[in-house]
């Protein structure tokens, strides 16, 4: 079975690597059929034409652009949210994975 892929799209930072990899150790544990990856807003477009996401989930950083990425995906029938920066602070992984599941659970109704 393939893994479906999140994405999370940042500014540029480093922090969004360790949400990835604290998001990754729960994926692991739990044997989940997921790949999450970072990368800059700024690749978005290009990353999503390369491989659709199953969801998107935005840091806290670039949230500001969470409507414009909504409309520019809804299309692909691709679900975004942001993470909160609760979560984001706490570097929260186990929190932020349940997020992006619920997301993609709510996109399938």
């Amino acid at each position: 079975m393939s893994k479906k892929k999140i994405y999370l799209f940042c500014d540029a930072g480093m922090s969004t690597s360790i949400m990835v990899n604290k998001m990754m150790e729960v994926v692991t544990k739990h044997q989940m059929p997921l790949e999450i990856t970072a990368f800059p807003v700024a690749r978005a477009q290009e990353v999503v034409d390369q491989e659709k996401p199953v969801a998107i989930l935005l840091g806290p950083q670039v949230r500001f652009l969470l409507e414009k990425t909504k409309e520019q995906f809804a299309p692909q029938g691709i679900p975004v949210a942001a993470i909160t920066p609760e979560i984001y602070g706490m570097m929260d992984g186990e929190k932020a994975l349940k997020e992006a599941l619920k997301l993609i659970k709510s996109n399938k109704k």
